[in-house]
């Protein structure tokens, strides 16, 4: 990540430095007219030669004001980038934000680093960041990531096989297939579950926060006793005391499946490893609290 910046109390631009490109989404109006400006600069200063700023369609309507993504001339479609020496190909044209989750890149080696010889379910994978660095960085055993976007998980499985490891990825809804990892009893030493943003405004705090629920109390009861569950939310309007009594609400209903036939206990119990966030990088304005919008959540399940 290169900037995450404010102006004259305009929301955000974020750059981030993937190869030989700068890749930027502007989050309003204002800051989209001045981004030119911003990137010239941060070009020289770290020497890339192409550059692509984008408006996300939502902004579009908010703004009132239509835009296509702005490339550089001869800027490639595609390129490889090295996250802690592993390889990961970042498309820019089918890529969601800036192509790739750069503000999770320490929250991966920190899962990696427990997970050797461990299964791990990497739920809403994406293009395979936490699935791919559990297998290469920490020597995970058997890992599966799952994703309902067609093209993330086969450029996911594009990345396992530019690091050459065996990751099987899974073209899924991740609800649908947490029930039916539950039909058949199976059990994760590790699961990770990175969700795409699901508060984008007030309006949506309410459905987004039940959306939450429900997805951790479906990946707690997956997690196998003295298991961990690493638990994110990127929702800026959700704050983290909020989280944290979702997290704990969830658990209360969230009895694994061989317990819940017997219906000998009404859920799991937690201890909190960990709470971090995004990476140093991603500075964070106190006239904004939104801008700690990363919350990772490390947990041991009982």
């Amino acid at each position: 990540r290169v900037v995450h910046a404010e102006a004259d109390g305009l929301p955000g631009l974020v750059v981030d430095r993937l190869g030989d490109t700068l890749s930027a989404e502007a989050f309003s109006l204002g800051m989209f007219q001045r981004a030119g400006g911003i990137m010239d600069r941060l070009a020289t200063a770290c020497g890339t030669r192409h550059t692509i700023l984008r408006v996300d369609e939502p902004m579009h309507g908010r703004e009132g004001f239509l835009t296509d993504a702005i490339r550089s001339p001869e800027m490639p479609d595609a390129t490889i980038i090295s996250e802690h020496g592993t390889r990961f190909r970042v498309r820019f044209r089918s890529g969601h934000k800036t192509g790739f989750f750069c503000d999770q890149r320490d929250n991966r080696r920190r899962l990696a680093e427990l997970g050797q010889g461990r299964s791990v379910l990497d739920l809403c994978c994406y293009t395979g960041g936490f699935a791919v660095q559990a297998k290469r960085l920490g020597g995970a055993g058997e890992v599966t990531g799952v994703d309902l976007d067609e093209d993330a998980v086969a450029l996911a499985t594009e990345n396992a096989q530019l690091n050459q490891l065996r990751i099987r990825f899974v073209h899924a809804d991740v609800f649908a297939y947490m029930r039916d990892m539950l039909a058949t009893s199976r059990a994760y030493d590790i699961v990770v579950l990175d969700p795409p943003k699901l508060i984008r405004s007030r309006r949506e705090i309410r459905e987004g926060t039940r959306k939450h629920f429900d997805l951790n109390r479906l990946a707690l009861r997956l997690v196998r006793p003295g298991g961990i569950l690493l638990s994110c939310s990127c929702s800026g309007l959700l704050p983290e005391g909020e989280f944290l009594r979702l997290l704990n609400a969830a658990a209360r209903q969230a009895a694994p499946p061989e317990e819940a036939a017997r219906g000998t206990r009404p859920g799991r119990s937690l201890q909190i490893l960990a709470r971090t966030g995004a990476a140093p990088d991603h500075p964070v304005s106190p006239d904004c609290p939104e801008t700690e919008y990363l919350k990772a959540v490390w947990l041991r399940v009982l």
